[in-house]
């Protein structure tokens, strides 16, 4: 069987389909097909996926393969690539034969087996985005209210409130349109039409109600708005040198490089595990240690997995419910 590298092949159905019939007699080509498999992927998996078949091709490899070849893989890379990147290189190869009809190297025990053992002996703990505290974000805001009146100013501010305060993935930041903004009198309810646990495109709402006017998130969104000239389409825009605001969205690594630059101008000693995702972890821990529900918390960053939640919020009071900290006050009132 010849090569088919999925960076650049159709996925086939097993048995190939020039067209088929619908319930009113028009016919379903093989693009109408292609058109909605490639929908049931989201457009940063199938990258992804893309990246690790390259690699594997790069390294010799050649599709479909056989479980001796995927081992002699894993084993020639154990060395140089986390074990959960490897995870991600079988998941794309496992996939390309799925849809292609042929069985599964990566399913086969010496593969899965010798994974595990990658995994025993490489494995690392991940690396997590710094949370952003109630303190860091006054600081930051700080930051960008005392630099000169600008519509870059204008925007970074609204940036950092509304993706802090509504817990927004990067993603979900840039995406924001200005008609997916409902302004209400309690404050601005924005639409999410898509999100990461939401690909089906049912809709998420994320409530941001008004607050004192140096933190308020909607007031910092609609001074943008003013400042810039937006009506209609992307929120957040890319602005040049010349302070001028471009018509296409924000680039979402744009993002980690203003928080980055941010914290440089802030002194803080984290810079380099500041990301966007700071934003969601931030609050979320920062409402744990404010003892905020765990309910809420779920609804404002639109959590899906409940052990994810909690997660966060044992992080966010793992000094305040702490067994040490109250022995520790015990034992100070026995000494005195």
């Amino acid at each position: 069987m010849t090569k088919q590298p999925l960076a650049s092949t159709k996925i086939q159905p097993q048995s190939p389909l020039s067209s088929t019939p619908t319930g009113g007699g028009a016919l379903l080509t093989e693009d109408d097909i292609q058109k909605y498999l490639r929908a049931a992927t989201s457009d940063s998996t199938r990258k992804a996926y893309r990246s690790a078949i390259r690699q594997f091709e790069k390294w010799g490899g050649r599709l479909p393969t056989d479980s001796h070849s995927l081992v002699s893989y894993l084993l020639s890379r154990a060395e140089q690539l986390n074990p959960r990147t490897l995870d991600l290189h079988l998941t794309a190869i496992g996939q390309w034969h799925l849809y292609q009809g042929i069985a599964n190297p990566v399913a086969e025990p010496l593969v899965q087996k010798t994974m595990r053992g990658i995994r025993r002996t490489h494995g690392k703990p991940k690396q997590k985005a710094k949370a952003l505290s109630l303190e860091h974000i006054a600081t930051l805001t700080r930051q960008l209210r005392s630099q000169p009146d600008s519509k870059k100013k204008a925007r970074d501010l609204a940036l950092v409130l509304v993706g802090f305060f509504g817990a927004f993935r990067r993603s979900e930041l840039v995406a924001i349109q200005v008609e997916d903004l409902i302004w209400e009198e309690e404050g601005l309810i924005i639409r999410l039409q898509k999100s990461k646990t939401d690909q089906s495109g049912q809709g998420m709402m994320r409530a941001l109600p008004y607050g004192t006017p140096e933190i308020c998130p909607a007031r910092a969104l609609k001074s943008w708005l003013d400042v810039s000239g937006t009506r209609a389409g992307p929120v957040f825009r890319s602005v040049n040198r010349w302070d001028m605001v471009q018509s296409r969205q924000l680039n979402p690594t744009a993002i980690n490089d203003l928080l980055k630059n941010l914290g440089e101008a802030c002194g803080f000693d984290f810079v380099a595990e500041l990301s966007s995702h700071s934003f969601r972890r931030g609050l979320s821990t920062s409402a744990a240690r404010e003892k905020v529900g765990f309910e809420l918390i779920k609804k404002q960053g639109g959590w899906k997995s409940d052990a994810t939640v909690w997660e966060y919020i044992e992080e966010g009071q793992q000094f305040t419910d702490n067994a040490s900290a109250i022995l520790m006050k015990k034992m100070s009132e026995l000494l005195t």
